[in-house]
């Protein structure tokens, strides 16, 4: 599975969204963990490409490929 399809089929795993598939979260709680930091392993990688997708306004990228 590529980095888009993960981002349309996984599942933030922790925190105040926990359980909201990456692309669906809410665009000032990405900006948020950018402001913060991201955390470490896949998960901060997918949420580092989320924040650039988002700020560019490329979700439809993602949103096609959701199942």
């Amino acid at each position: 599975m590529n980095d888009l399809e993960k981002l349309a089929r996984t599942k933030m795993p922790f925190g105040k969204h926990a359980g909201t598939v990456l692309i669906d979260l809410p665009e000032n709680y990405v900006v948020w963990f950018h402001s913060k930091g991201f955390p470490e392993g896949e998960i901060g990688r997918l949420l580092g490409l989320l924040y650039e997708i988002k700020l560019n306004g490329l979700e439809y990228l993602v949103q096609r490929l959701r199942f």
